[in-house]
């Protein structure tokens, strides 16, 4: 009787074991994590993927280099607006990957951005920040930012990992401190309309 007892309870554990292997396998195929998160009360969704899910293809509200080291484009970021969601997406190119992402969004007044008195950022107090799974190529922040009036400022900041690691920005304007760190202004008030503004 205790050998059956015994049976039965390993042919239960190989049963639940085959069972948990296959969700992890499934879960593995889709390449596809999705995190809801908030920072300092701001609530916001990050996508993470090691596929290109975007259409490259298709037209964005904005789009900008994002540029790592302060010489190499390896890939873009973009600005996309429906309704109230504000969606800004990291996609790198060739061999390089995403560890960590930071965003600041600002409507462009002085001292928008965390920064030190010598004008360099804070990254480490952005808005929004998320660290990504290994093989990272395409990173999708969702902010509802409610009714857009005029001009945003966006720092949009990646740790990557390629030929080399480096620091990456999305190309724009320096802050002005002792870093190569950047920032973009774009008016997005007809982002959701028919025609998108032009890229910087």
């Amino acid at each position: 009787m205790k050998s059956i007892v015994q049976m039965a309870l390993l042919s239960l554990g190989l049963l639940f074991f085959g069972c948990n292997l296959e969700s992890i396998e499934q879960a593995d195929s889709q390449n596809l994590v999705e995190k809801k998160s908030s920072k300092k009360g701001k609530s916001f969704d990050v996508v993470e993927s090691d596929n290109l899910t975007d259409d490259t293809s298709g037209e964005h509200c904005l789009t900008v280099n994002l540029i790592a080291g302060q010489h190499h484009e390896i890939g873009t970021v973009t600005v996309d607006v429906e309704g109230d969601i504000l969606t800004v997406t990291y996609t790198t190119n060739g061999d390089w990957v995403i560890g960590v992402t930071h965003l600041h969004i600002t409507n462009c007044e002085e001292d928008g951005f965390p920064t030190t008195e010598a004008y360099n950022p804070k990254i480490g107090h952005f808005d929004y920040a998320s660290e990504h799974e290994d093989g990272t190529t395409q990173v999708t922040y969702t902010v509802d930012i409610g009714e857009i009036t005029g001009e945003l400022c966006f720092a949009v900041h990646a740790e990557v990992d390629g030929p080399s690691e480096e620091t990456a920005w999305a190309e724009g304007e320096d802050f002005g401190g002792n870093s190569w760190a950047m920032y973009f202004e774009a008016d997005l008030t007809d982002c959701d309309g028919e025609t998108p503004p032009p890229a910087f």
